[in-house]
């Protein structure tokens, strides 16, 4: 009777097995194992980091997760181009040299293809490898051209640390990412879409977290506006994780398998463009564009606004630009020196720069505080004008509050085209009927009609035009008004009610006495 049951349970294992498989023609089911396995190696990394005294927030988890996850990528960049090389006749030289190679000091491997616990290093001698060999080997290299490996692996290196303080805790890290692989494009997608979640869960952890996110919805919503075409250049001066690159590479390769590969050549080396000062966000910025397709992301590891505007010549512009340049006042004079209009509020400061780069001709999509439309002081009032004057500002879309999560401002993004002056600004403010929120977050479907009417501009409930004649010429104030919005009744001032009820009680007392008089 056992054996009859296990006779039948095998085969309708293989039944199932086989149904499974039949349907699965596309790698549906793949993709979904690969997906539930990633899942588990980014809880399983978190969860000893979690654990490690040298991590205590998630920045430090992303960032320790994202030094290893960028070595391991260098490691199959390098099998790859090598089988390559050999495929073609030639030989290759790596990057890096043996002893500082994956396969030799992070994960070295038996006869089988298993880790070899003999030759691995573990403990303290795993710690004093990184920190003392490791790390001061990748940190000496340099290169001029930001759109090479060797570039990168000195930037990121320069100013990071391995703050994992356990050799045995690095050692469960680095067997866990020894089986993640970035050969196959359906693995580095499925690890794309895990990272990005990493990266949405930085803007909860502390004050300054949001800086590297902002909502995905927003910037598919921005390029979907801009409508980049392959051939563009497109820059971001303040990159931070890369949002605005990836979802530009994503809507560019969104029929990817029908593109030429003198196309993808193009967005692999000649397309996307970004600087960023922050040595987490660089790094962050670096591995988010690997793992949705870019192999070498041309990323400046510098500070923009240390650049004089005077200096940046035609060869230096680029046709797009798409940018959520940090708020925030305290920008010292000797950056200040290097724009016409001088102010500390940083944000503006990237905007004089954004104007200055980018094309005649060439779309911007910048994300901005509210505030810059309606200031009164002298900066803002020439940075209006300035935007005004030089490039057309066709539309101008309002966000509610809660846009941005742990951000108190509220914000709009200016959509303008460089080479004609304005002459009709399109607004469109986003009215929602629910408060935004970390559980109830922005998002497409809350942005289509946006997109929709701002194809032709029309007027709604929601929307209208101003024609620059109606604008102040000595404020250039662009606030957002609403026309269509239906007045609210005005709250009068409370001493004014006062008064009104001193007025009427006196009248009251007035009307009272006569009364008494006629009884």
């Amino acid at each position: 009777m056992i054996k009859y049951n296990l006779f039948n349970e095998k085969r309708r294992i293989k039944k199932v097995i086989d149904l499974i498989f039949s349907f699965d023609k596309k790698g549906v089911l793949l993709k979904q194992l690969n997906k539930i396995m990633f899942e588990q190696q980014f809880k399983n990394i978190d969860n000893i980091l979690h654990t490690d005294s040298g991590c205590g927030t998630e920045l430090d988890y992303v960032e320790q997760t994202s030094w290893i996850l960028f070595l391991k990528y260098l490691d199959d960049l390098e099998e790859t181009k090598k089988t390559e090389a050999e495929l073609a006749g030639q030989k290759y030289t790596y990057i890096l040299s043996s002893e500082y190679r994956w396969d030799n000091w992070a994960c070295p491997k038996d006869n089988k293809g298993k880790i070899d616990h003999n030759k691995a290093l573990d403990g303290d001698d795993l710690k004093d490898f990184v920190d003392h060999q490791l790390f001061p080997y990748l940190k000496k290299f340099k290169a001029e051209d930001s759109n090479t490996i060797e570039y990168k692996i000195g930037e990121i290196f320069s100013e990071l640390k391995n703050k994992i303080s356990s050799g045995y805790k690095l050692r469960q890290i680095l067997n866990a990412v020894d089986d993640m692989h970035f050969r196959l494009y359906e693995e580095k997608h499925e690890l794309s879409h895990l990272y990005e979640s990493k990266i949405k869960n930085m803007g909860n952890a502390g004050r300054n977290g949001g800086e590297y996110y902002t909502p995905r919805p927003l910037i598919k919503t921005i390029v979907k506006v801009i409508d980049p075409k392959i051939g563009d250049t497109i820059y971001d001066g303040a990159c931070g994780s890369a949002g605005f690159l990836v979802e530009a590479y994503n809507y560019l390769t969104e029929n990817k398998f029908k593109l030429s590969s003198k196309e993808m050549d193009t967005l692999q080396n000649k397309t996307f463009f970004g600087k960023e000062i922050k040595s987490l966000a660089y790094i962050i910025g670096i591995m988010n564009m690997i793992l949705h397709g870019v192999e070498a992301p041309n990323i400046k590891h510098v500070n923009t606004l240390a650049e004089n505007i005077n200096d940046i010549q035609e060869k230096d512009r680029y046709k797009i630009i798409l940018a959520n340049p940090p708020f925030g006042a305290g920008i010292g004079r000797e950056i200040q020196q290097n724009f016409p209009i001088k102010t500390g509020e940083t944000a503006f400061l990237f905007l004089q720069h954004f104007i200055k780069i980018l094309k005649a001709g060439g779309r911007a999509g910048i994300v901005i505080k509210n505030t810059f439309l309606s200031n009164t002081d002298n900066a803002s009032v020439s940075l209006r004008k300035l935007l005004l004057e030089n490039c057309n500002l066709h539309t101008i879309l309002d966000l509610p509050g809660g846009a941005f999560q742990g951000a108190g401002v509220k914000t709009v993004v200016l959509f303008f085209e460089k080479g004609k002056s304005t002459k009709k600004i399109w607004y469109y403010s986003l009215n929602l009927d629910r408060n935004l929120g970390k559980t109830n977050s922005l998002n497409e479907s809350d942005l289509a009609e946006f997109v929709e009417l701002q194809k032709t501009k029309a007027d709604s409930e929601n929307s209208w035009s101003v024609n620059i004649k109606n604008i102040d010429e000595k404020t250039f104030d662009l606030s957002v008004k609403n026309p269509n919005k239906k007045e609210e009744a005005v709250l009068r001032d409370p001493k004014e009610i006062l008064k009104e009820i001193e007025r009427l009680d006196k009248e009251n007392e007035k009307v009272l006495r006569g009364i008494k008089g006629i009884l």
